[in-house]
């Protein structure tokens, strides 16, 4: 039964990954569908275009709680498959099959993920987001510039075993930021506050 551990991971890394909860504590604070808000992603930046700063709060932590949540049950439960689930719930996270496989973009629970990993990555990794944030405020740069630190910083660090799982994250985030990408070359991204991202 080698199978079990490993399908036992990743189930349970999707399932955490996958909770939308952008989607839940919009609906349940009566600010609607955040799926037809803004740019209709369900990340904390989103949230924060409904004008609920607690919301958007609680969104980014519970975001980034999940992701460390099923590295750490997975490590618990399934020693040796962390790795899987910690995979899992980043694909869950982005591609919910709840939402018909459209999610979120992934930072916030990269981060989580990062922090369960590797506590001196996930350091890199928020000084990284939190600077360019509040030095540029806009969003989708601090978040591609921090998911592009993870590999980069694990390389450094001599954590050569999470540098692939890592990249191939990172990788993701970017695509998922291709809208912003664009708009970012465009000189049209909009800065956190203002209007869509």
């Amino acid at each position: 039964m080698l199978w079990v551990a490993p399908t036992g991971a990743l189930l349970l890394g999707y399932a955490l990954g996958s909770i939308p909860f952008g989607v839940l504590l919009t609906r349940l604070a009566g600010a609607g569908d955040l799926r037809a808000i803004g740019s209709g992603n369900i990340g904390a930046t989103n949230v924060l275009r409904t004008g609920r700063k607690g919301l958007a709060a609680a969104t980014l932590l519970l975001d980034l709680a999940k992701g460390w949540a099923a590295v750490a049950i997975a490590a618990a439960l399934f020693p040796g498959d962390s790795l899987l689930a910690a995979a899992a719930a980043f694909l869950g996270h982005c591609y919910p099959v709840w939402l018909g496989f459209r999610g979120g973009k992934g930072v916030a629970t990269l981060m989580g993920i990062v922090l369960a990993l590797h506590w001196p990555c996930a350091l890199v990794y928020a000084l990284v987001w939190l600077g360019l944030l509040a030095g540029l405020r806009i969003s989708s740069v601090a978040g591609i510039a921090a998911a592009i630190s993870a590999p980069v910083s694990a390389a450094l660090l001599g954590r050569f075993d999470l540098v692939l799982l890592l990249l191939a994250l990172a990788l993701i985030v970017v695509w998922k930021h291709r809208a912003n990408i664009g708009r970012l070359l465009d000189g049209t991204e909009p800065r956190v506050g203002r209007a869509r991202g």
